[in-house]
């Protein structure tokens, strides 16, 4: 019986839901999906693969409803439109095995689609965290950080998964990045990412009023983050408040992605 549950929440993504299904069951893992209210059919899907229907109520919801079904010990959040990469769950799961402390591990993203490219990302700091949103969906995380948590805050519609890292930080879980690339995130012309500012603003205001203790005593997470003084200041001062509009960072990250095999870190 496999020990991960990968919860795919749906809404009118059948014509990709195939192939992220068939990734995650290459891996071995339980598979089940949450169509949330589609409007459009659903493929055809194995029987060994649990669906839940409901009205649309949203991705935290979706993604809750999931993961209350599952009974394994480790579960992974995947995007209908993604896929898991082979070998992906091992690599994931080996550090959770070595350390029980660790709450997830993620590993890196390579985008397909209308970018080409892999994504890179510092690794985890727990300081970083506060200011900059740099873990995504697909990490693989404890039962027991969910059940700590709550899972996903139906209060964000945006920006879901970052309040999760943070929420699972103001519980005691830290978590950890590994060297290898563990998700194809689908790169679509108009993917969620590209939201204007004002949207990212009222989430960080959202997740700052949430968690207020947590960014009132972030000096004391100082003494783990790697950043420096300069570092630091950096993620409160641009990070936080993001100055740049949304177009402009979205022009960028074109020129970088569309070129095959290009990288970066941001």
């Amino acid at each position: 019986m496999s020990e991960i549950t990968v919860v795919i929440a749906n809404y009118n993504y059948g014509a990709y839901l195939g192939e992220a299904v068939e990734s995650a069951r290459r891996e071995g893992a339980a598979v089940v999906v949450v169509d949330d209210g589609s409007t459009e059919p659903l493929p055809g899907l194995p029987a060994d693969v649990e669906l839940i229907r409901q009205d649309n109520q949203g991705v935290a919801r979706a993604r809750n409803a999931g993961w209350g079904r599952a009974t394994t010990p480790y579960v992974l959040f995947l995007d209908a439109d993604d896929r898991l990469v082979p070998g992906a769950l091992a690599v994931l799961r080996a550090p959770l095995e070595a350390d029980p402390s660790l709450g997830f591990a993620y590993g890196r993203m390579k985008f397909f689609g209308d970018w080409e490219g892999e994504l890179r990302f510092p690794p985890y700091d727990p300081y970083a965290l506060l200011y900059r949103h740099t873990i995504g969906l697909s990490a693989l995380v404890r039962r027991e950080v969910l059940e700590d948590t709550g899972g996903f805050d139906p209060d964000f519609t945006q920006f879901e998964d970052w309040e999760l890292w943070v929420n699972a930080l103001a519980h005691g879980w830290r978590g950890l990045q590994v060297d290898a690339v563990t998700v194809e995130y689908r790169r679509h012309s108009s993917s969620k990412h590209a939201q204007d500012r004002r949207a990212y603003r009222e989430a960080f205001r959202r997740l700052r009023a949430k968690h207020a203790e947590l960014y009132w005593e972030r000096d004391r997470l100082a003494a783990e983050s790697s950043l420096g003084s300069a570092g630091r200041f950096l993620h409160r001062a641009y990070w936080g408040p993001r100055p740049v509009p949304a177009s402009v960072e979205q022009s960028l990250y074109r020129l970088l992605w569309r070129r095959k095999n290009a990288r970066t870190e941001r």
